[in-house]
């Protein structure tokens, strides 16, 4: 047993040293042993033209997407590339049993085509500053956790408050790093005029859906293209048709020379969360609530929605957004833990944390501090991990469940007393919410939701609807949702309407979508209060945790979790072995588009339009081809991603680019907690197939121009 606790301690330690592949880099933060390592793996430009708050640099390319995904600019009149799941939501607004765009695709042959998307946004990085000083200066070792929280907190918003109230058009936002052992300011400029120019056909730009999702070989043209509006000043402004197309500081050059195996590849984007320096305890309850819970639940939710929108089209478009934001997720989480088990990660990870608690004992500046630190973690997860476990299968169930409580609780934290413009825009969107629903349905979700709670909780958290279930429903689940939906005003927009116009004979209050609004809330309520104690003492063991690891690996390169501010990630083009006696290529070419469609005949999620398939068959390539006269769709490097850089720019090293990153790979999918070096692939699509489908397929020889491709 002690050999084997040796040699996965070691194992680890190989994994713990600064791969030159892992790591999501800040760019304001890049040290020299980051610079060298991109160096010797072949980038062949500066690290002053991938990052310079004072001149234009690679970063002034690079968007967030709407908060959700990343974009690249790639002309001067502000065209954006991102990927079709990342515009998918705008595709669907927009698509109607007439003008379905989600199965046709969209193209818009000029400006005055191109489609507005009030909800839409992209955000530029100006530039990053440390504060961690200014952030902690008010800290002093007695405070407790919550007291050091709250002082943090404030000054974090006070720091970012300074960079708006000097200039209007900016965002400053202070994230937290290594745990909230450090603290970053990025100052941000919004563009709020995004306008939908092209999308393929979802047959192309989701080709394989659910069955290919996170899968390697793939064949996704997953892109989509939107332009970025301004004033007349070049200045962010609201929609308005005399808006005019922004012209960025920095446009993206686009290579039509592709790469090879073991090309220099650099990732930049905006990467969401991860978690590698999460405790064992951290990775073992997330697994067992949270991604638990979205498995089990999305599934029966996602069943119904799918079963009816195979149905009827215009069900298929109304549900067709939703449906694949929650699947997307739900076969995260699946993955997720089938990784988590296969990889050993929490075997590895408690090996690791065996070492540091020798560390720590023969330590004793160590010692002193932190001799309690793991039975403390340990014993603050096991106090929430019932309550916790409740609360996850709560939020899928209820808050992430039937459509009509979202809309009442909504409607509940709603701010009437706000800015009259902000008003009016939130209850627009309320408004068309209502557009994708059907009460049918959603009837049916809440009926399995109740069901699928009750099974998995203790009677404790159970909110008060279940006893009025039990006593004037005699236990009959869907009995009581028929009598909600008969009885409520706000299962149509007729209620909101009611009360908006102060109508004396509804009282919003007194409608029972709202009353069992107030119920949810009060058991939320409880929920929370149950999880406080543990979960601050939570925050404060994962915070020393993190500032310990640091210290007892300080020859490491250390770089910190993803936290939805600008990243880059490097490595190299690369093929893998997912098992033994199997390796993956580096690419996959139209060759395996035409043979997924026969292996699949009859399979709706691989069907594609007749006549892109007779333009892949006739080999017709052009300039987009490779030098073998093949066409690649997609290709993997070993670039370290998470959600989040759907849609972020893949480079070369001479900073051109090469494709579009849009997934991870299913062998890997537990490196939100711990990196792979031998398994994590990012997955992309090329960016010479995006510029065939644009321009052979879509005809928009317009969107070529526009490119100047050299």
């Amino acid at each position: 047993m002690k050999l084997r606790l040796k040699w996965m301690t070691f194992c680890l330690l190989l994994a713990l040293a600064s791969h030159a592949d892992e790591g999501m880099w800040m760019l304001g933060n890049l040290n020299r042993q980051t610079r060298k390592a991109m160096k010797e793996l072949g980038l062949e430009m500066p690290a002053s033209r991938l990052y310079n708050p004072r001149k234009p640099s690679l970063k002034d390319a690079v968007v967030s997407f709407g908060g959700f995904c990343s974009g690249v600019v790639v002309s001067e009149d502000g065209l954006v590339l991102t990927n079709h799941h990342c515009g998918f939501s705008s595709v669907q607004q927009h698509s109607s049993v007439e003008h379905d765009y989600l199965k046709d695709g969209f193209v818009a042959r000029n400006r005055s085509e191109e489609l507005p998307n009030p909800e839409l946004y992209v955000r530029f990085l100006l530039r990053t500053e440390d504060v961690t000083k200014r952030v902690l200066k008010h800290v002093t070792p007695r405070m407790t956790e919550a007291e050091r929280s709250s002082v943090v907190d404030s000054m974090m918003l006070a720091i970012g408050a300074e960079v708006s109230a000097a200039d209007s058009t900016l965002v400053g936002v202070v994230d937290a790093y290594y745990g909230g052992n450090e603290f970053w300011l990025s100052v941000y400029r919004d563009f709020n005029d995004v306008r939908l120019v092209f999308a393929p056909p979802s047959s192309i730009g989701k080709f394989g859906w659910d069955n290919d999702n996170w899968m390697w070989p793939r064949h996704t043209g997953d892109f989509c293209v939107f332009r970025i509006y301004a004033d007349k000043n070049n200045r962010p402004a609201d929609y308005s048709p005399d808006n005019v197309p922004y012209h960025p500081s920095y446009v993206a050059p686009i290579s039509l020379d592709g790469y090879r195996e073991g090309s220099f590849c650099m990732t930049l984007g905006y990467p969401g969360s991860t978690e590698r320096y999460l405790s064992s305890y951290g990775i073992e309850e997330m697994t067992q609530t949270a991604n638990q819970a979205q498995i089990d639940v999305r599934g029966i939710k996602q069943a119904i929605w799918k079963r009816e929108m195979d149905r009827n089209d215009s069900i298929r478009i109304k549900y067709a957004s939703k449906y694949d934001e929650s699947s997307n997720y739900w076969k995260n989480s699946i993955g997720m833990n089938r990784a988590v088990r296969k990889l050993k990660v929490l075997e590895k990870k408690r090996a690791m944390e065996q070492e540091l608690r020798r560390w720590i004992q023969q330590t004793p500046d160590e010692r002193a501090d932190l001799l309690q630190l793991f039975t403390d973690l340990e014993l603050a997860y096991k106090n929430r991990r019932e309550v916790n476990r409740a609360q996850s299968y709560f939020v899928e169930a209820f808050l992430n469940g039937p459509e009509l409580v979202q809309q009442a609780l909504t409607i509940l934290n709603f701010d009437f007393e706000g800015e009259r413009d902000v008003v009016v825009a939130n209850l627009k969107k309320i408004v068309e919410t209502y557009k994708n629903l059907d009460v049918d349905i959603d009837k049916e979700v809440f009926t399995a939701m109740l069901k699928k709670y009750r099974s998995q909780v203790d009677s404790a958290y159970l909110p008060e609807v279940y006893h009025t279930i039990a006593t004037q429903y005699g236990g009959d689940d869907r009995a009581f949702v028929d009598s909600l939906y008969a009885h409520t005003q706000l299962a149509t927009p007729r209620g909101l309407k009611r009360f908006l116009e102060r109508d004396t004979t509804y009282q919003l209050l007194d409608d029972p979508a709202i009353s069992l609004g107030i119920d949810l809330i009060t058991k939320a309520f409880e929920l929370n209060i149950q999880m406080q104690e543990p979960s601050v003492q939570i925050d404060r063991g994962e915070r020393l945790l993190n500032a310990a690891i640091r210290r007892f690996y300080a020859s490491r390169n250390f770089y910190p979790d993803a936290n939805f501010s600008m990243r880059l990630s490097f490595g190299t083009v690369c093929g893998y072995d997912p098992f033994d006696g199997a390796h993956y290529d580096y690419y996959t070419t139209t060759r395996g588009v035409l043979e997924k469609v026969r292996a699949h005949e009859g399979d709706v999620d691989f069907e594609v339009q007749p006549e892109f398939l007779s333009l892949l068959s006739s080999g017709d390539f052009g300039r987009y081809a490779d030098e073998n006269g093949e066409m690649k769709v997609c290709f993997i490097s070993n670039n370290d991603i998470t959600g989040g850089n759907s849609g972020s720019a893949m480079f070369n090293a001479r900073g051109e680019l090469l494709g579009l990153a849009f997934d991870g790979n299913w062998e890997a999918m537990s490196s939100d907690i711990l990196y792979e070096p031998d398994m994590q692939r990012c997955i992309g699509v090329d960016i010479r197939y995006v510029l065939f489908v644009i321009e052979k397929y879509g005809k928009a020889s317009e969107l070529i121009r526009e490119l100047k491709i050299g």
